[in-house]
């Protein structure tokens, strides 16, 4: 296999970054976050180091996890499925889902503390995520579903889900949703497990980690049921023909799959997903409006160029986040 194993590589297979972008991404919980977490019942969690990095899950009623002061995500230790990881100093990254939102909400930062039995997170990004990843695993019309495959490698082929947790050269955790449908989310081999790249918020946060620190840890979940295959080895990124092509969906070749080596997999219900009751999912609250978040954290963001007042004007057109996320979803979901 020929891998891809540095940002160039990387970068001339799937384009760079393009600068606005990074413009949603601002450094604390605003009223939309806030918001956002009062409505979450399910969270995503990475913890790493230079080291390595592990992935848990954490949920409760809507508002288990909140950020009274902004800087500051707050989450009480027992509603994590694995409250050892979190470690004073260790990078964090998580995701938030809300039922019957395809969007979801990162939270990346620093953990500060754990005194008195609350996790505190320095928050150093808060951004939301596309519908994509979600939209494809058809992840909120699951019903429930009281059984799953008996064993790992079983349960990660019929996975639709995964929240894939990567670490960049200092410690920063990251955590990043992926969607497909049964069988081309993610497969399992005798060389290796395998998953693909999708279009999705343009930052390739996970893939520029990778190349620089390949240890990740994933969370592959069957929409509906309450059971969780934990995945933790090291990744390689490839854009050969062959290997993308067994991950065509739709007519539509992904740019670059991943294999993760040395893989080991441990399956286990989740208690937080027991406790987030998310299916049968319930309507999406009224008052949770991704594209308002997103223009929002464009006009929040402290960068003041030239571009950024172009994408603050642009977002601020009524209606117009809207319909680019509505076209998007439509026109680019493979």
């Amino acid at each position: 296999m020929s891998a891809i194993d540095n940002l160039a590589a990387l970068e001339g297979v799937i384009g760079k970054t393009p600068a606005p972008v990074n413009l949603k991404v601002i450094d604390h919980a605003d009223a939309n976050a806030r918001c956002w977490l009062a409505a979450s019942p399910l969270m995503f969690a990475g913890f790493g180091d230079g080291q390595g990095i592990a992935i848990t899950l954490g949920g409760g009623d809507p508002s288990f996890a909140s950020a009274a002061d902004p800087a500051v995500l707050a989450i009480p230790l027992d509603l994590i499925d694995d409250p050892a990881l979190a470690v004073p100093g260790a990078g964090f990254g998580s995701l938030f889902l809300i039922p019957g939102v395809g969007e979801t909400l990162r939270i990346n930062g620093r953990v500060a503390g754990t005194d008195g039995g609350i996790l505190r997170v320095a928050i150093e990004e808060c951004y939301g995520h596309c519908a994509k990843a979600l939209i494809r695993s058809d992840f909120w019309s699951a019903a429930p579903l009281g059984e799953w495959p008996g064993d790992p490698g079983s349960f990660v082929n019929a996975s639709r889900f995964m929240a894939l947790a990567t670490i960049d050269g200092g410690g920063g955790a990251d955590l990043s949703p992926k969607g497909d449908p049964a069988g081309s989310m993610a497969r399992t081999g005798a060389d290796g497990l395998w998953f693909a790249d999708r279009p999705g918020n343009r930052r390739a946060d996970s893939f520029r980690n990778i190349v620089v620190q390949p240890r990740i840890a994933a969370a592959l979940l069957i929409p509906g049921s309450t059971g969780v295959v934990s995945v933790r080895g090291q990744a390689r990124l490839t854009a050969d023909e062959s290997a993308r092509a067994a991950f065509a969906v739709r007519d539509k070749t992904p740019l670059l799959v991943a294999r993760i080596d040395d893989v080991t997999m441990e399956m286990r219900a989740s208690a937080a997903l027991s406790r987030a009751r998310l299916w049968p999912a319930a309507a999406a609250p009224g008052d949770i409006r991704p594209a308002r978040m997103f223009a929002d954290h464009v006009k929040l963001n402290k960068n003041k160029g030239l571009a950024a007042r172009l994408a603050g004007a642009f977002v601020s057109m009524p209606g117009l986040m809207e319909r680019g996320l509505a076209k998007d979803y439509k026109d680019n979901l493979y």
